[in-house]
């Protein structure tokens, strides 16, 4: 680990940031330019006093998952991405690997997303950010970008995690994300990770084992879903999907449908932000 270049790659980029830059308003007359210590700290989400730390070259040595945190919140490409990883004495990141990281340029469109709900997930499905609007529908991410923010691992494994949808929807949603995810599979060829969520799922989960049998591929594309929030209620909405030619990253966005009152409720869901579920 490099403490010094990394403190000073850190404040560079921190400072060469504005806060429209990462979705946030820039609030008072700012004295120093690019974002505050405090605001890096927020989109990492880490304290702030431990980014601190890091920028005055006295911090402990970051995780890895935190340098990827560091790495999305910075907006840094995936160049410079893995220049921070070198700067904290670790190796890039292989391809396909989990790593929370989030190219630039789709996180400035999730960004741009506030009257709707988005996420960003890779091909396996790992959620790796949410727009505010997505945290108040499915709740906040574990930002760990581990099994707790994989929708087909909480699927099969957490019950509660399909409480936000139609339950007439239950198995076709099901099916909708094995088929996805063996499309995926079979796309990474011989890749660990996949093969690893995959032999996993068929040890704890029947159900997925039952689904997985039936061989269906089918890439997750634009469908209609329907959402059942407990304060705001019915959302009939579209889903959307984006694939980043760059890493394969998905940006997925949920419009309402139009005549359904879905709008209001979503204007309903923004004031309620992330309150608990009653």
């Amino acid at each position: 680990m490099d403490r010094s270049e990394l403190a000073s790659f850190l404040r560079v980029r921190r400072e060469a940031l504005r806060p429209a830059d990462v979705g946030l308003v820039p609030g008072a007359r700012r004295r120093t330019p690019g974002l505050r210590r405090e605001e890096v700290a927020l989109l990492a989400n880490m304290s702030t006093d431990y980014y601190e730390r890091l920028e005055q070259a006295r911090g402990p040595h970051p995780s890895q998952p935190l340098v990827a945190c560091l790495a999305r919140a910075l907006r840094l490409s995936t160049d410079e991405r893995d220049h921070l990883y070198v700067l904290a004495g670790y190796p890039p990141p292989v391809a396909h690997a989990p790593s929370g990281y989030v190219d630039p340029g789709l996180m400035h469109v999730l960004d741009a997303l506030t009257t709707v709900p988005a996420l960003v997930c890779d091909d396996l499905t790992t959620v790796l950010a949410r727009n505010p609007l997505g945290a108040a529908l499915f709740g906040p991410s574990a930002g760990t970008a581990g099994r707790e923010d994989n929708t087909v691992w909480r699927w099969f494994t957490d019950p509660a995690s399909r409480a936000v949808y139609l339950p007439a929807e239950h198995e076709q949603l099901g099916r909708g994300y094995v088929a996805d995810l063996r499309a995926s599979v079979v796309r990474r060829g011989k890749d660990p990770v996949a093969a690893a969520l995959v032999a996993d799922l068929l040890e704890v989960s029947p159900g997925f084992a039952a689904v997985w049998g039936l061989h269906e591929v089918r890439p997750m594309r634009s469908s209609r879903k329907t959402y059942v929030h407990p304060r705001a209620g019915v959302l009939q909405m579209q889903c959307d999907v984006i694939v980043s030619p760059d890493t394969g990253l998905r940006l997925v966005s949920l419009r309402p449908q139009p005549g359904t009152g879905s709008a209001e409720r979503l204007d309903l869901l923004r004031v309620l932000g992330t309150q608990a579920f009653a």
